[in-house]
């Protein structure tokens, strides 16, 4: 399609009756938007929280394992007493 024909098809889609829109568009989207960010903002929550008690529960986990002491030795030294 060369050029001119291009420009044409476009001045003529652009001629025409454009469709309708419907009078409740605006009040749909709205609706629609607020769905979104209470979704939104439910979503953050719930990670929010679940990242809070992941937290919580590697505090609990490392006070009671103490990962950061060396484990305990597998054999005893010899014991050379009296």
């Amino acid at each position: 399609m060369r050029y001119d024909e291009k420009e044409e098809a476009v001045r003529r889609l652009l001629d025409t009756a454009h469709p309708p829109v419907p009078g409740d568009l605006g009040r749909r989207a709205a609706a629609r938007g607020a769905r979104l960010g209470r979704r939104g903002r439910l979503l953050r929550r719930t990670l929010r929280a679940l990242c809070a008690l992941a937290v919580l529960w590697f505090t609990l986990w490392a006070a009671d394992a103490r990962p950061w002491e060396p484990p305990p030795a597998a054999t005893t030294p010899p014991f050379d007493g009296p």
